[in-house]
């Protein structure tokens, strides 16, 4: 699958996931919270006149953002219309990550929340530099390499075709951070979870946040025998809660000097 198709495909899911992303993303929240908390006891008492919410999705970024900087001019850009189309603070703006159409060295901070995790993250994080005035700070989050392990073992043991993306390692992320020219200044390594009363319930939530577009993965279904061998090794992680979802969240802060 080439890329283009492949971020076609990120895009149509996405789109169709936006009315029930956020009930279907328990997870977004507590880690834009994170992040925020991060950035502002890394940076206190600044306040940025330019942001730009990279990634927007919903709007739940923005939202905080908005609240912590009530003066600035915010900005939240995403690939997919249909989510840029839902109520939330900031001017809208439908464009790649990738190919920000923003003049260099226009925005005081770059966030985004669990985002680039669907992009080329060297082209991304060179565009953040790019548009990032001098002094400027970027915060950011995406998925580690743990996301959803053992959801893939339980499949590993049905089948061979892939299931979730492969994910950031921090060393990769660190890496690219300098090779754009990024000075980090602040990085963190955290599980967040959600919980689910079966595994068909976890699987139906991470279709609906759309985040189930995977080059490679069986187009099918699994048959009756592998689908109940991958139930049974799943079900050995059930706790009180239910069925867990493991995001290995990584988080940075980086400036431009």
């Amino acid at each position: 699958m080439s890329a283009v198709v492949l971020k076609q495909q990120v895009r149509q899911a996405f789109d169709g996931a936006a009315r029930s992303y956020d009930a279907a993303t328990p997870v977004q929240r507590a880690v834009g919270q994170a992040l925020l908390a991060a950035l502002q006891a890394q940076r206190p008492g600044w306040q940025p006149q330019r942001l730009l919410d990279a990634g927007c999705g919903t709007g739940q970024g923005a939202q905080l953002l908005q609240a912590a900087y009530p003066a600035a001019q915010l900005l939240r850009l995403d690939f997919a219309p249909a989510m840029l189309a839902c109520a939330a603070p900031g001017v809208p703006l439908c464009a790649d990550l990738e190919a920000l159409p923003l003049a260099p060295a226009c925005i005081d901070l770059y966030w985004s929340s669990m985002a680039v995790q669907w992009c080329d993250l060297g082209r991304v994080l060179q565009e953040a530099a790019r548009v990032l005035a001098p002094g400027g700070t970027l915060a950011l989050s995406t998925l580690g390499p743990a996301t959803f392990a053992a959801l893939d073992r339980a499949f590993a043991q049905a089948d061979t075709h892939p299931h979730r993306l492969g994910f950031t390692a921090p060393e990769a992320l660190a890496a690219a951070l300098a090779a754009a020219g990024l000075r980090l200044v602040w990085q963190a390594r955290a599980q967040h979870s959600a919980w689910y009363a079966d595994l068909a319930s976890l699987l139906r939530a991470i279709k609906t946040a759309g985040a189930h577009t995977v080059p490679g993965r069986r187009s099918g279904l699994l048959g009756r025998r592998a689908w109940q061998r991958v139930q049974a090794d799943y079900e050995r992680l059930r706790q009180p809660q239910g069925l867990p979802a493991h995001y290995d969240v990584l988080s940075v802060i980086a400036c431009r000097d």
